[in-house]
Formats: C-alpha cells, structure tokens, sequence
C-alpha cells in the first residue's frame, strides 16, 4: 500500500507540478478529519508520515487516569499497563488508530479533504504560472466567441478578451491561433481568471523584444511608444551602442524584423523614429514621414509650435489627425502645428533670411538645448 501511494504522488507530483510535501500535508489533515468524524473530536489525534516510504501511523494520545469520565481522551491505569507495564497515572498513551475501523462516511470525507487539496493546489500552481506571465505576451489558441469577447486557450487555462481590449474590426475563428497580453490575473474559487489584450501598446513593446534581438538584450531601447490599436503605432527608439542604429535595428533586414510584427497585428502601420533627449529634435522626429522646417519646444510648458512646408501640412497632422495625436503621445507635448505660409501670416515664422538666424546661430549648443531645431527644405 505504501508502495502504491509513493506512486501515485510521484506520479501527481509530475504531471500536476503539486509538491509531495503539499499532498502528505493533505493526507494528515485527512486523516485527522477522519478521526474526528469517527470519535467526535480529533484534539488528541497525531499523524506521522514517513515522506521517504509514505508509511504513515495515526494515534490518540491518552492521559492515563484513575476512572475514566472521556472514553477519547483518557485511558485507565488498568488498560494502559496492559499496553506496558511502566504506565502510571498522569502519564500519556499513545493508541494506534487503524483506518480500517473508520466509517464509510469518515472515509468518504477523507478522501474528499485529500481531493479538495488536490484541486486547490492545482489552481495555485497554474495561477502563480500565470501571474508570473502578467505584463507579458503569450500565444493562444481561440475557442469560441462568449457574446462579443473571446474565450482564448492558454494551455493550463483559459483567457478572456473582452470586447474593450479587442482592435476594432478584428475577427477571430476557432483554433486559431494569436498573441495576446496578459493585462490581469485574478485569483478565484474557480480558479485563476485571466484578461488579456489585443490593444494595449505593451503588446507591441513585448512583440519588438521577441523579434528584435538587439531590444531583447537592452542595447537597443524602447523609449516611448503610442498607439491606436489597429490603424497605427509610434515607437522612439534608443541605442545604447554608437554602432548600432536603433531604427535600422527594429526594422531589420528587408523590414523582415518589422514585417513580422505588423503580419500579427493584421497589417496595423508602425512608424520608428529616433529618440532624442532635446524634445525639439525628437518631436520633429515623432512627426515622420513629415518633413519639418521649425521646431520651438516649451520644456516646462510641455508645448511646442512645429513649422511644416505647406504641401507637407496635411501629411503633419494625418487623417483626422492621427498623426500629430499619436507624436503628441509619444512626445508628451502638446504640439500646435502650422504650415509655413499660416506660420508668416501669424508672425511666428523665423525666416531663413532673417539676418540672426544665420549659420554660427544653428550651430551654437544653447539654441539647441533651449528645444529649437529647425530644417531648411526644397521648395
């Protein structure tokens, strides 16, 4: 029977990553909930288990007594020197409680304490396996739509894309397979409750660091990133090695890096651009494919006036206005842009002929690191 059991809790062990200690502990409760079903209390009941051979020994400990007044918790100095002569009163005796003699009740509680044990465990396991995935991306399989979300196989459990987390328009089929990022982990009765996104732009950061070795390793870094699920994403890039281009970097041979992760994303459009400390320059970067002839950026205002040509202002603030929203985001300035003939009738426009905007001022340090920058163009 040991043999049996050392078996079966190896076997449990593996397959449902439960620890053996975990399951002797449930045994021992069990049996002790056992006892207390078959005697009405189990205050003097001990269990031993051997965790090397799985031999287990349950016992009540009785006080020995002159005349005994509780049948579960005393013994007389009679019985107990019948056991060993040495017994005297006051001292303790230890009954060996055979599992036999238990109830078919008792039984069926036990087994349903060790089975409840098993269950909770599970679910720890698979909960502590997932929450440990939290903030992170993973593959599923799609099962069925419930209502408008969709219920994702993540292997040991199941996810939940809510209709809020899903890109507008995206359609699923079952058995299909996707990634997806683990927004929340919940701990339930019923087990681990997992929400999962198709929208959040960490799902793009997390797909860049699976694709992009150079991202993965942190010689390339993702500075800042915005993002309109399903039309289109801004990422400014970072590259703490001077050999190596960041944006040449995420983009990879061909674009096969960055191909990669519009193909998941069912062809939503990536713009990368180039980080840059001076909140001038790197707003005229978040502004691509724009072409830029001024930037004056207000550091402590978080506000910048940008300066485009004037075929290239609608191309600035994109369709409805995606374009100059999302390098907004990505920049965290708010950004009033202007084409260069609105600019001239506002006064705000500094002209390249204007005798103090000349070579050795675009060169000077404190122009830049007052947030200017500023681009000449063809007409």
């Amino acid at each position: 029977m040991n043999n049996e059991l050392l078996q079966a809790l190896n076997i449990l062990e593996q397959e449902k990553n439960i620890s053996k200690e975990t399951l002797l502990e449930a045994i021992e409760n069990s049996l002790i909930t056992a006892c207390k079903n078959h005697f009405g209390k189990s205050d003097n009941v001990k269990v031993v288990i051997d965790p090397e051979t799985c031999a287990f020994r349950c016992y009540q400990e009785k006080t020995v007594v002159e005349e005994v007044t509780d049948l579960v918790e005393e013994i007389s100095l009679v019985n107990a020197q019948m056991i060993d002569p040495k017994y005297e009163l006051g001292d303790v005796v230890q009954i060996e409680v055979k599992s036999k003699e238990f109830g078919r009740i008792a039984t069926q509680n036990a087994k349903n304490v060790i089975l409840q044990k098993i269950r909770e465990e599970e679910r720890k396991v698979i909960y502590d396996e997932y929450n440990s995935k939290e903030k992170d991306v993973v593959t599923g399989v799609v099962q069925r739509y419930v209502g408008k979300n969709v219920s994702i196989n993540l292997g040991k459990a199941d996810a939940l894309l809510t209709e809020s987390e899903q890109i507008k328009g995206e359609t699923f089929m079952p058995t299909e397979r996707i990634k997806v990022y683990i927004l929340e982990v919940k701990a339930t009765s019923k087990g681990p409750k997992i929400l999962v996104s198709r929208t959040h732009p960490e799902l793009v950061k997390r797909l860049f660091e699976s694709e992009v070795t150079e991202v993965k390793d942190g010689i390339v870094e993702i500075k800042s990133i915005s993002r309109e699920a399903g039309s289109r994403t801004k990422i400014a890039v970072w590259s703490n090695d001077p050999d190596v281009d960041p944006v040449g970097a995420c983009v990879g041979m061909n674009g096969a890096r960055v191909n990669a992760i519009v193909n998941e994303l069912r062809g939503e459009k990536i713009d990368i651009v180039t980080w840059d400390e001076n909140p001038a320059i790197l707003i005229q970067n978040a502004l691509s494919p724009a072409k830029v002839i001024s930037v004056i950026a207000d550091g402590d205002e978080k506000t910048a006036k940008v300066v485009v040509p004037d075929y290239q202002l609608s191309l600035a603030i994109g369709k409805e206005g995606q374009n100059a929203r999302l390098a907004a985001r990505l920049t965290g300035f708010k950004i009033d842009i202007k084409s260069e003939t609105q600019a001239r009738e506002a006064g705000d426009f500094l002209d390249y002929e204007n005798d103090y905007l000349d070579e050795e001022y675009y060169d000077d340090e404190e122009y830049y690191e007052d947030g200017y920058v500023e681009e000449g163009y063809e007409e």
